[in-house]
């Protein structure tokens, strides 16, 4: 039978997550798909049927109903990834196959046939807004942006949209910076020369798929005002920055708590999502029993 175990923004803090990560991607529970986002960790495992908690769970998660932000696009990328990562490392049960491919079929159902994503706000813009609101000319800032992903690549197009001038993208990879930059016109540096970047930046925003801290306490200057978001899980920059008097400090739930100002979900169209989920469920359960009579024909 096939089981999950899940943590998610609901159930622990960002520090608790971080301190279960290891525990999860170093399961060693045969054959399984470990998804990590912004805010949940979970590891599905084993063989045989799929039970409807299970199917139920993954559907709602790929559908992003059980986002820290209702209706967040993002996530259904997010578990076609791990599942792909998952059959390139390992074979997979077919049941395993079976549950993720109807997943990420509900992801597109739900979004095409209901308005559950209409107005949903994402990490990188609230991010934007959060500056925004400290009263930051984002026009006449310093900008550092770390990570080459789709979240900064999103960042980057708000942040010229909203006319920013001097932006800088860093990242382990520079061939991979540049690739996301100089279409933009931006320029890049690799993350050995942060300190001599970080130097002068007002503005930090740093999401990278790091294990461990990129920005350390001592890589900040002392002396030069920074606001600096953290949008990675792990995170990407040391906590203890925040007690450091010309810095100010956002993390994840920072974000999130930002964005649940600004969202609003029509309770129809939640509802027209849960009809689908079900219908869905319903089509599991028909493939898998065809499954079963087969194997015993």
């Amino acid at each position: 039978m096939i089981s999950f175990y899940s943590v998610d923004h609901q159930t622990a803090s960002l520090q608790e997550r971080e301190q279960l990560f290891d525990r999860f991607s170093g399961s060693d529970r045969g054959p399984s798909v470990f998804l990590q986002t912004c805010n949940r960790m979970e590891l599905y495992y084993g063989d045989g049927d799929v039970p409807h908690d299970v199917a139920r769970h993954l559907f709602r998660v790929t559908c992003g109903l059980e986002s820290a932000i209702i209706g967040e696009r993002a996530v259904q990328g997010q578990v076609k990834d791990a599942y792909l990562r998952a059959r390139i490392s390992q074979k997979l049960p077919a049941g395993m196959h079976k549950l993720f491919e109807c997943a990420l079929e509900v992801g597109k159902r739900v979004r095409n046939e209901t308005q559950v994503s209409r107005g949903a706000v994402s990490h990188g813009l609230a991010a934007i807004e959060l500056i925004e609101e400290e009263g930051i000319n984002l026009k006449d800032s310093r900008i550092t942006i770390i990570g080459v992903n789709k979240l900064t690549a999103d960042i980057l197009k708000f942040l010229q949209n909203k006319g920013a001038r001097l932006v800088f993208l860093g990242n382990r990879s520079k061939d991979k910076a540049h690739r996301l930059a100089d279409p933009l016109g931006i320029s890049v540096f690799g993350l050995d020369e942060r300190k001599a970047f970080l130097a002068s930046t007002d503005i930090l925003i740093s999401a990278t798929s790091a294990r461990h801290l990129i920005v350390r306490r001592d890589d900040i200057s002392v002396s030069h005002p920074l606001t600096a978001i953290d949008l990675a899980f792990p995170r990407d920059i040391d906590p203890s920055v925040a007690s450091m008097s010309n810095v100010r400090l956002f993390n994840l739930d920072d974000v999130e708590r930002r964005v649940q100002k600004n969202i609003s979900v029509r309770r129809d169209e939640v509802s027209k999502a849960e009809a689908i989920i079900e219908d869905e469920i319903a089509v599991l359960d028909d493939i898998m029993e065809r499954r079963r009579r087969y194997a015993t024909a």
